[in-house]
Order: C-alpha cells, then structure tokens, then sequence
C-alpha cells in the first residue's frame, strides 16, 4: 500500500477560514497539518505527496515522503496521478488521504487498511456531514476512478457498485472530521496538544 496526499498550495488553502484567519495563518495551518498527517501516515506505508505548490513538496521531502509536481489542476486529476506513480511502483493499493484531518490516528490508518483486504475493495470514509469522501482505499489502484468534489461520497460508493464491488464504509469522528470551516476551527481551541500552529 501506498499512501497519496494531495496538497494545495499552502497559501490558497482553506480559503473558508479568510474570515478567522489570515492568509499567512491559513498557510502556518496547512503547513502544520501536511506534516501531522505525513508523520502518521509514513508509520503505515510509503507516502507520496501530490501538489502544485513548491513549499509543500519541499515540505513533504523534509518529513520524509516523496512529492511529485502535480501535471494537470484539479483533485482527482492528482490523485490519479499519484495512484498511477504508485501502481508503477509495485503498490497493490492505495489510500487517499487529504492533509486537514487533526484527529487522525495510526488506529484509523490500520483499520483502513484491513477493511481493505482481500481485493478487490473500497474502503470509503465519509466526512461526518456524509456528504465527502475524507478517505479513499482502492484496491488495486484503479478498480474505480477517483471522484472527489460535492457529494463525493455517494459518488464513490455508486462508483464502487458499478464495478461489482460493495464498497466497506468506515465512520469514525476522527476521520469524519475535517477542518474546513470557522465552526471547525473553533472545535480545535481545547486541543492545544495538536500544536497546529507550531513553526517550522
């Protein structure tokens, strides 16, 4: 398994927050975020990062995973791209991770990774609102396209069934929770272990 990250780049991020946070906030907090969520995932598997941004793949090189420049714009056009680096690799799956998950554990990564066995699988992860898709394990690699964007959830598992396959569905409030909005933001001030904001 490999895991793929795709970064935005760091100053455009979380653009929902401009109302709480300025934009060097917003970029210290996805700076912050890209090298938790890397430090996990590199306990379970090889990462790659994806992104157009040169700060974020020289961040992602100094955490220790590989970065790749993303070629064409667009999510799910990244996320194929990595899947593709990967598959080239040896990699029998991957797991799509985006960076702004603060409750991440090693605990979520390990029961993704079982749910999906044997192959051919789909692990799904929704996001607590059930609308996207917060983590995404294919196996093989292409057993379906990458659907990211509105109601990626429900896209992803149609998707899943179409190929034949009932996808596993994994709820979890760590995973399901992704730090997109002011109201997001303000469920991390009791958390100061997180050290989101913590310089390089």
């Amino acid at each position: 398994m490999h895991i793929i990250i795709p970064a935005k780049p760091l100053r455009q991020s979380k653009s929902r927050l401009a109302p709480v946070l300025s934009v060097e906030q917003r970029a210290q907090l996805s700076r912050a975020l890209l090298r938790r969520t890397i430090k996990l995932a590199r306990q379970v598997a090889p990462v790659v990062v994806v992104s157009a941004d040169s700060a974020a793949r020289q961040l992602a090189k100094k955490a220790g995973a590989w970065a790749l420049v993303e070629l064409e714009a667009g999510l799910n056009q990244a996320v194929r791209q990595g899947a593709a680096w990967a598959q080239a690799r040896g990699a029998e799956s991957v797991l799509i991770l985006p960076s702004d998950l603060p409750f991440l554990t090693l605990a979520d990564l390990a029961q993704l990774a079982a749910l999906g066995q044997p192959p051919p699988a789909v692990v799904i992860a929704p996001c607590r609102r059930e609308s996207g898709t917060n983590a995404l394990l294919l196996s093989p690699p292409g057993v379906i396209a990458p659907a990211f964007g509105p109601n990626s959830f429900r896209a992803h598992l149609q998707a899943a069934r179409q190929a034949g396959i009932e996808p596993a569905v994994y709820r979890s409030a760590s995973v399901g929770f992704d730090l997109d909005l002011p109201a997001d933001l303000a469920e991390l001030e009791p958390q100061p272990e997180l050290e989101l904001f913590g310089c390089d």
